[in-house]
């Protein structure tokens, strides 16, 4: 039975924080993002994230995304610089098609950092983009 069930690699996801400079309150900001890579759409994508280590858990927040088009980006929740001493992790569920697929996201302890950004294309702003 096992092994007639096909679970999809998830490929040309990705989850950045990204650290861009907010107009309205006039602040460096980190904000994490979803990066669609794909050539369809993303439907009913849910975003549940948390921080971690031995000792402590932050609240787990979920974000919904009705409809992520194809080759596009969203913005999915400021985080603030405090949890990069945590392991962050975003578990991603989202419809291609008919067929469910999941994906998880790990930001290691003390890998969020402004020595480690790189540009990242897709949102033409440096940040990191999660193992």
């Amino acid at each position: 039975m096992k092994k007639d069930i096909q679970i999809p690699n998830v490929t040309d996801v990705e989850i950045a924080v990204i650290y861009e400079f907010n107009d309205e309150y006039k602040t460096d900001d980190w904000n994490v993002y979803i990066i669609n890579n794909k050539n369809v759409d993303l439907e009913q994508v849910l975003i549940v994230s948390q921080g971690f280590n031995n000792t402590k858990a932050t609240s787990i927040l979920r974000k919904k995304i009705n409809k992520l088009p194809a080759n596009s980006f969203a913005k999915v929740e400021f985080i603030q610089p405090e949890l990069f001493k945590l392991h962050n992790r975003f578990h991603v569920t989202f419809f291609e098609g008919n067929t469910l697929q999941e994906k998880t996201f790990l930001f290691e302890k003390n890998t969020v950092k402004e020595g480690a950004l790189r540009m990242i294309p897709e949102l033409k702003k440096r940040g990191i983009l999660a193992s």
